[in-house]
């Protein structure tokens, strides 16, 4: 009997359009179908979150440093959101600042990610997300 998965729903707020590039590339090579929603800045982010027609992603990639609101703004109204709380966020950012960090666990992110300047090991962590979020952990239904 196969198991034919719904598509895993994923918001990447991200400005670096390189970086949306490599991310939708590595994401469409995965294992796992996925739809690929983009936020090119926080106030982008928040307000499709804030849609009541938009329908939730599974999972949220998240750059801190966006345009108009930044990433820890992002995640903070995420996360003191009852209806987005449970989403898990992923930090996947060029920070690697101690302070970013601890701010970012604080504000309840789901894991905090350094963005590497080599092409080959960004698309090494955008797969391992997808192994690890995707593929082994259940997320939650909304």
């Amino acid at each position: 009997m196969s198991y034919i998965q719904k598509p895993i729903r994923i918001l990447l707020v991200e400005d670096n359009e390189g970086d949306i590039v490599l991310t939708k590339e590595a994401l469409s090579e995965g294992k796992i179908r996925n739809t690929i929603i983009v936020a090119r800045d926080g106030v982008e982010a928040t307000e499709l979150l804030s849609d009541e027609d938009f329908e939730l992603p599974d999972l949220i990639l998240l750059d801190m440093n966006l345009p108009r609101m930044d990433g820890k703004e992002v995640l903070s109204y995420i996360k003191h959101n009852n209806r987005l709380r449970r989403i898990p966020v992923i930090i996947l950012t060029t920070s690697s600042s101690e302070k970013d960090i601890k701010e970012s666990y604080d504000n309840q992110a789901n894991c905090f990610i350094s963005k590497p300047v080599d092409l080959d090991k960004f698309i090494k962590i955008i797969r391992n997300i997808e192994d690890f979020w995707i593929s082994i952990v259940q997320l939650p239904t909304h």
